[in-house]
């Protein structure tokens, strides 16, 4: 496995047949990690295929195994990257960390992708005309 990051919140490993480990540490661990677990469930299960897959979670280490969406940008062009981040929201996701470092390009179909989702937020949803 290599190591792509390791800090005070979370250590990142990827592994050489495309899966992402990503271990939370530190006094919230395990809220960050039930949220990002959350939001990614949210996110496939309205068809999002821009961000990591969840394929695994432990509670108990805490620990996420996702999909690979690819490698970090060094530089993405701020409109597109405000494109990138407004089209996460229509999927009921605000990211709250439009950073580029939580961007990356998937090589294989030429996609911007999103990473890390412990801060974001899930938007309500909207209610039918003529609800209250």
């Amino acid at each position: 496995m290599l190591k792509v990051k390791d800090t005070l919140r979370s250590t990142v490993q990827v592994t050489f047949d495309g899966r992402v480990f990503k271990t939370y540490h530190g006094p919230d661990a395990h809220q960050r990690f039930n949220h990002e677990v959350r939001v990614l469930r949210h996110l496939e299960a309205r068809g999002c295929t821009f961000v990591p897959k969840l394929l695994e979670s432990d509670a108990t280490l805490p620990r996420i195994v996702t999909t690979n969406c690819g490698f970090r940008v060094e530089r993405i062009d701020a409109d597109r990257a405000k494109e990138l981040f407004a089209e996460l929201e229509a999927f009921g996701v605000r990211h709250d960390d439009p950073d580029p470092r939580n961007v990356t390009y998937r090589q294989s179909d030429g996609r911007f992708c999103i990473v890390d989702f412990e801060f974001a937020t899930l938007l309500p949803e909207d209610k039918p005309s003529g609800t209250t």
